[in-house]
């Protein structure tokens, strides 16, 4: 789908009244204090309470005080958190839509190497992005979200968590959802995006680099997060995308069992390259030539060919082993390099960015989206995937 067609499909709604954007005063704020808000920017600065304490001048005990409502913090503490944490002080005022996720609520595709702290950055930066998405749609209706209806068991209850996943069976039930056919899956994110799910890439120095992608169901629109560690290769980009789609068809909690996450890549697997479709094109023996030349009609690695070759029996472990040892050496040739989403523009996400485009032809712009959401507008653009723009110098000489 192009851009114009995705327009069409974000209607304008009527522009709603802007809040005031002056600063309130440090009093103003102490007596609307909200805790919550506290432990999210102490969550997406990546700090302790005993850090968060140490910059401020108060103990850890306050801190912790502070972010359970015990108490309030003083109003001459108040501009020091805020410079802290890196926010406006209108982000501490309580009152605004505030999406709560805890980390058991998101999956995560490395638990094991993803520490508590960056669980919590990563949550944190979800709960911000559905904050964003919910403000756009004060101004502009997104498409509707269209996943499958959970699957129904015999007696028509819905299944239990303890009740394995079909990720094949979940992965063609999507297609035919979509009406995607058996071929190859083109423009995967904006295809995401169109179906109503928002798709988030982070910018590299947003600190979630370390975190690899993430999504969750938990909110009223299921959120995506592609985290930039995999831009640089459009395959891995598309293969993490579908992998945590796979997450949000079948699993509606997050357990960190690892059977989660291969049935999560078997989905994605299936989804992006059925086996009925692809199995008479794959090769009897390793032809990494041959590979390469699926892997760009499929969008997909030849690495994971590979794999595929090997999991329908056409090669062995030993056969397969080989073909891996081959690719290796071919890593950064031509055919065979990397290619980065950059020169795939339907492989990025703008659902958010075209929401706010269509949005501000009736008068919304960055500083009052900023002033809606507590946020600098530097975060709000941020968020919505627009490059900064600097100032150019320029120098005259008399």
């Amino acid at each position: 789908m192009n851009d114009d067609s995705r327009r069409r499909q974000l209607h304008l709604m009527p522009p709603d009244a802007m809040p005031d954007s002056t600063e309130p005063s440090p009093l103003a704020v102490h007596y609307a204090f909200d805790p919550a808000r506290l432990t999210q920017a102490r969550y997406l600065a990546g700090m302790t309470k005993k850090t968060v304490a140490d910059l401020i001048g108060v103990s850890a005990a306050a801190v912790g005080q502070y972010e359970l409502g015990v108490t309030r913090p003083r109003p001459e503490v108040l501009p020091r958190i805020a410079e802290v944490l890196d926010v406006p002080l209108a982000f501490f005022i309580a009152g605004r839509p505030h999406g709560r996720l805890d980390t058991s609520g998101a999956h995560f595709r490395s638990l094991r190497k993803t520490s508590s702290s960056q669980r919590n950055k990563a949550t944190a930066s979800a709960e911000q992005i559905w904050e964003l998405a919910h403000a756009l749609e004060r101004h502009v209706y997104l498409p509707d979200i269209n996943l499958p209806s959970p699957r129904l068991s015999d007696d028509d209850a819905e299944d239990t968590p303890d009740q394995p996943a079909d990720p094949l069976g979940s992965a063609r039930s999507l297609r035919r959802h979509w009406h995607l056919g058996d071929g190859p899956v083109q423009h995967l994110v904006r295809r995401i995006e169109t179906n109503g799910i928002i798709v988030v890439t982070p910018p590299r120095d947003s600190g979630l680099q370390s975190v690899d992608a993430f999504s969750t169901s938990q909110f009223s629109r299921p959120i995506i997060v592609l985290t930039p560690n995999r831009a640089d290769d459009v395959y891995r980009h598309r293969f993490t995308a579908a992998h945590e789609l796979g997450h949000l068809v079948m699993h509606s909690t997050a357990t960190g069992d690892p059977a989660q996450e291969r049935e999560a890549d078997m989905f994605a697997a299936e989804f992006l390259t059925p086996r009925n479709s692809i199995l008479p094109g794959l090769p009897r023996r390793v032809d990494l030539r041959h590979l390469a030349e699926l892997s760009r009609v499929w969008g997909v690695s030849v690495h994971s060919l590979l794999y595929r070759c090997r999991e329908t029996g056409l090669l062995s472990d030993t056969a397969a082993s080989r073909g891996y040892q081959r690719l290796r050496t071919l890593q950064g040739q031509p055919g065979f390099a990397p290619q980065s989403i950059l020169s795939f523009p339907t492989e990025q996400p703008s659902m958010l960015r075209q929401a706010f485009n269509v949005a501000s032809q009736s008068g919304l712009t960055i500083q009052s989206l900023g002033a809606e959401l507590g946020w600098r507008p530097s975060k709000c653009e941020t968020l919505l995937g627009m490059p900064a723009v600097k100032p150019t110098l320029e120098l005259v000489v008399d």
